[in-house]
C-alpha cells in the first residue's frame, strides 16, 4: 500500500482532527503517503482531494471539529455515486481509505468495501451508538459539556426553586443523557431504551416537594420527545414552574477532552495499521480499553447496547 486516503463525514465530533492527524502522522511514519478527502462522501465524488504532509496536520489535536470538513451526500447511498468515488480514488491511485464518523459514514464505507475497495472505519460521533465500541470519538467531550451546563442550570433552578427540563442530542442512543444524567445528579432521566410513565415522573416530583425539595433537574434524550413538549407535560401534572433548555448543537463543539485526543490518536493508527496489513474492510474501536478490530459489515447487522445497569443505578440515587 502505497497511499490512503481519510476522511470525516455526517456530524463532526470533537476528537476527529485527533484522528486525522493520527492517520496522517502514522502512515508518514511508513513512508505511505496520505490524502485528505475534503466535505465527507460528496467531496469524494467531486474529487476534492489533496496530498496531506506532516505540517497540514500540525496544531490540529486540541481543536474541535473537523479540519477536513464534513457533508451528506444522498448521492453517494446509490451505486452510481459510489461508482464516482472510486473513480476519483483510483484517479489519485488512493490505494485504501480511513473513514472516521459514524453509521452512516459506515454505510458508505461498507459500500465501497463491497465493491472490492478496502476501508477501514473509525468510530467519531457524540452519539456513542456504534457497535463493536464502548466509546466513540467525541462521546466524552460531549459528555463533559452537558455536565458543565447541567452544574450552571442547577444554580438557577436553586435560586428560583423551578424544575429545568434539559434536552440532550444522541439521536436514538439514550448514552449522553443516561452519563450526563447520573454524572450531573438529575433526579430523572429520559432515554430511548426505556419506557417512561409521565404520571410517575410527576408523582416523584410531587413526593421531592413534599419532602422539601425546593427544584428538579430532569435530562430528556432527544429520541425520546422534545424537551419543550415535556415541560408542557410536567406543568400540566404538577403546576411546577418550569424551564426547559435545549442545549443543541454546542454539544458537539468544543476542544476535545483528554480522553478523546488520546482515543483518537490510538483508533486512527490502528487504521493504518490495518491497511498495512491488508486488512481492510474492517472498524476498530475499545473494549475494556484494548484496542479491537471487526468487520464493518458484521458490525452494521448489530445493535448498539446502552449499559441499563447505569440506568437502574441512577434510579435508586434519584429517591
Amino acid at each position: 500500500m502505497k497511499r490512503i486516503g481519510v476522511l470525516t463525514s455526517g456530524g463532526d465530533a470533537p476528537g476527529m482532527n485527533a484522528a486525522v492527524r493520527a492517520v496522517v502522522r502514522k502512515a508518514i511514519f511508513q513512508n505511505i503517503e496520505v490524502y485528505g478527502v475534503y466535505g465527507g462522501y460528496a467531496g469524494l465524488m467531486g474529487g476534492n482531494i489533496k496530498k496531506l504532509e506532516l505540517g497540514s496536520v500540525g496544531d490540529i489535536i486540541h481543536r474541535g471539529g473537523t479540519v477536513l470538513y464534513s457533508a451528506r451526500s444522498e448521492e453517494f447511498k446509490t451505486k452510481e455515486g459510489q461508482q464516482k468515488g472510486i473513480e476519483q480514488l483510483k484517479k489519485f491511485g488512493i490505494d485504501g481509505l480511513v473513514v472516521i464518523g459514524g453509521d452512516g459514514s459506515y454505510r458508505g464505507a461498507k459500500a465501497l468495501t463491497e465493491q472490492g475497495y478496502p476501508c477501514v472505519g473509525v468510530p467519531g460521533t457524540i452519539d456513542n451508538d456504534i457497535p463493536g465500541t464502548e466509546f466513540t470519538i467525541g462521546f466524552d467531550t460531549a459528555l463533559n459539556t452537558v455536565i458543565d451546563a447541567i452544574d450552571k442550570i442547577r444554580d438557577t433552578a436553586t435560586s428560583h426553586e423551578r424544575t429545568f427540563v434539559i434536552e440532550v442530542m444522541g439521536r436514538n442512543a439514550g448514552d449522553i443523557a443516561l452519563w450526563a444524567g447520573l454524572a450531573g445528579g438529575a433526579e430523572t432521566i429520559l432515554i430511548p431504551e426505556e419506557k417512561h410513565s409521565m404520571e410517575e415522573i410527576a408523582e416523584r416530583l410531587k413526593k421531592g416537594q413534599e419532602r422539601g425539595k425546593k427544584h428538579s433537574i430532569i435530562v430528556v434524550a432527544e429520541g425520546v420527545m422534545s424537551g419543550v413538549d415535556f415541560g408542557r407535560e410536567i406543568e400540566k401534572l404538577t403546576d411546577f414552574d418550569t424551564r426547559v433548555s435545549v442545549l443543541g448543537h454546542m454539544q458537539r463543539g468544543g476542544s476535545p477532552t483528554a480522553f478523546d485526543r488520546v482515543l483518537a490518536s490510538r483508533l486512527g493508527a490502528r487504521a493504518v495499521e490495518l491497511l498495512i496489513e491488508g486488512n481492510g474492510g474492517r472498524a476498530v474501536g475499545m473494549e475494556k480499553n484494548q484496542m479491537v478490530d471487526y468487520d464493518i459489515i458484521e458490525a452494521l447487522a448489530k445493535e448498539h447496547h446502552l449499559d441499563l445497569n447505569l440506568y437502574k443505578l441512577s434510579k435508586e440515587l434519584s429517591i
